[in-house]
């Protein structure tokens, strides 16, 4: 048997026969996997071609920039570039392969552009790293697969998509307490705001004015509701309409790749995508403010927000519900069939969590950190049993517990004149969302660590990288 058969023997018995890249990342590879000639800067351009590809795609889906530079440098030293320096830096990608004595390193780099979020691609990406790792695939071959994954359509329409959409902020509202009437509002005020924004960005506006564009949406609806209630004499809670559209409208920005990187210790990508996430976020508050203002104008002034934690569903409702919207996101997000199952999973775990510990008086702050850490601790565990990268049940799990309710309360408390009762509310509301992103990144690193790849110590002294 040869040295890379016995490796790959060591691997199956270590991680069983379908491991997630999340624990075959950073494992040893047999060098070269496939020799190269280093002085051919053809051949050597063919394969940072693949492994650069194979991160664009990892970190356009919001993979981490540690984690998507080893998966390069993976690639790289399977198909015979052991010595490669990868930096990731928010949407870009160096890579400068060092060809031994005499030669020139070799440098690349790649500008990620921004294209819709497609889990399913994630996930046959995912599934391209394993056959890789264990040598199923040569270079042509693995280079076909991932160019065909990359030019295939979304798995369904985007009408599919944009229900989705929909279904998460009608799920988010009863989870927050509110009735099926205002969830039934909650789908079609996100349906005309999706629609919108899908129109306005085939015309090239910019994704900030987007989200103004949907905070306004967001909030008119809900204005005229409670004005209507009131002639008729109804009781209404307009606010749950709007945190549900604030928390959807938030759901696809990057905070917990944003605050992965700070941990991780890549500052700079980490400030980038922090940065990103202030702007789209102020965006929406900005729309939800213009909204406020002229509504108000307009005779439909929306009550001011009590200071007492929002009421929300029954525990058992929470979960349902919690779930119900975890796997809408994933929907949202072109996921996979097998994906929406742990992505539900995910969501009525963390919204259970939530509930109790809420219920328990322990606050917003702990409960989020608890919650999103046992969500990511699923995501790494559930990410071996239903090979599902982690990033998609950990990032739908924690979606419906973005802190959307802290970031209206602060605004109508700035619309108020009360502006340290705002500063304190949305102070709370970055705090949620960095606890949250942190939580998970923890219950990532434990799943990684309950089970960690170790190879004997005969392998480990032979010739890898």
């Amino acid at each position: 048997m040869t040295l890379r058969d016995r490796v790959a023997a060591a691997r199956r018995r270590i991680l069983g026969d379908r491991p997630s890249t999340a624990d075959t990342a950073g494992l040893p590879v047999i060098v070269p996997a496939q020799p190269i000639d280093l002085s051919d800067e053809r051949a050597v351009t063919e394969v940072v071609e693949l492994a650069m590809n194979v991160g664009e795609v990892l970190l356009d889906s919001g993979t981490g920039a540690i984690d998507t530079s080893k998966q390069i440098a993976f690639v790289a030293a399977t198909y015979g570039l052991p010595d490669c320096a990868v930096d990731v830096t928010y949407n870009a990608i160096h890579v400068s392969a060092r060809r031994g004595p005499g030669l020139p390193p070799t440098s690349y780099m790649r500008t990620v552009k921004y294209r819709s979020l497609d889990y399913t691609r994630l996930e046959q990406v995912d599934t391209l790293l394993r056959q890789i790792g264990r040598g199923h695939l040569g270079l042509k071959p693995a280079r076909a697969a991932l160019d065909h994954i990359v030019a295939a359509d979304h798995p369904y329409s985007r009408k599919v998509a944009l229900s989705g959409w929909a279904l998460m902020a009608a799920a988010v509202t009863l989870m927050l307490g509110g009735s099926p009437t205002l969830a039934v509002v909650s789908f079609i005020t996100t349906t005309a705001i999706y629609g919108t924004n899908v129109a306005l960005g085939k015309l090239g506006l910019p994704y900030f004015f987007q989200q103004v564009m949907g905070g306004f949406m967001a909030t008119v609806p809900a204005a005229f509701i409670y004005k209507l209630a009131i002639e008729h004499s109804a009781v209404v809670a307009p606010y749950r309409i709007i945190v549900s559209g604030i928390i959807v409208l938030m759901a696809g920005l990057s905070l917990v790749g944003s605050v992965q990187d700070a941990i991780t210790g890549a500052p700079v990508t980490a400030a980038g995508r922090f940065i990103e996430v202030m702007v789209y976020t102020a965006g929406l508050v900005g729309g939800v403010g213009i909204a406020l203002r002229l509504t108000s104008a307009l005779g439909a002034s929306l009550p001011p927000m009590q200071q007492e934690v929002l009421p929300y569903a029954p525990l058992p409702i929470m979960v349902l519900t919690g779930g119900l919207a975890s796997a809408a996101f994933a929907l949202a997000s072109y996921a996979s069939p097998k994906a929406l199952a742990t992505s539900f999973a995910s969501g009525a775990v963390g919204a259970g969590l939530v509930g109790s510990i809420l219920n328990a008086g322990l606050g917003p702050i702990v409960a989020s950190a608890v919650a999103a850490t046992v969500v990511g601790l699923a995501g790494g565990l559930l990410a071996r049993r239903a090979v599902v990268p982690p990033i998609i049940v950990s990032v739908a799990g924690i979606t419906p517990l973005v802190p959307g309710l802290a970031v209206y309360r602060g605004l109508s408390e700035i619309m108020a004149g009360q502006t340290l009762a705002a500063i304190s509310n949305l102070f709370t509301a970055v705090m949620v969302g960095c606890t949250l992103a942190a939580g998970v990144t923890l219950g990532e690193w434990v799943a990684r660590t309950m089970r960690r790849p170790r190879l004997p110590r005969r392998l480990l002294g032979s010739r890898v990288a």
